[in-house]
């Protein structure tokens, strides 16, 4: 009965790792500019080459203010997405959980508006 009990409070545990809000796993890239009970805005900053930690996002868009080169996502899985990430670039990101890493030159600077309630698609 234990052995089965622990494996239910480990899975638990790494279902929580897995889903960490970005602003706690990098406060240093990601910063709350907005919270309202539809959206929460996020400013995200990233040098080339530096890694964010795994973590969860609602449905969202994604602007671009700068930045010249490509974004890797890699979901829980192991399975990564390669996406452009260029000045001026808006996209839609349906709910999901992910490391990522910029792969441009210098920094990008990226506006995240995230969606609340039913709006959000969850993961």
């Amino acid at each position: 009965m234990r052995i089965p009990i622990l494996v239910f409070v480990v899975m638990l545990a790494a279902g929580k790792v897995w889903a960490q809000d970005p602003v706690k796993v990098a406060p240093k890239n990601f910063k709350v500019v907005l919270e309202n009970d539809h959206v929460r805005v996020l400013d995200f900053h990233s040098k080339a080459g530096e890694k964010i930690p795994m973590h969860s996002h609602p449905g969202y868009v994604a602007y671009s203010i700068t930045g010249a080169g490509k974004t890797t996502f890699t979901a829980p899985d192991g399975k990564t997405a390669i996406v452009p990430a260029g000045a001026g670039q808006a996209t839609w990101h349906d709910a999901e959980t992910h490391a990522s890493e910029y792969t441009g030159k210098g920094e990008t600077h990226v506006i995240l508006v995230e969606l609340k309630g039913e709006a959000s698609n969850k993961p």
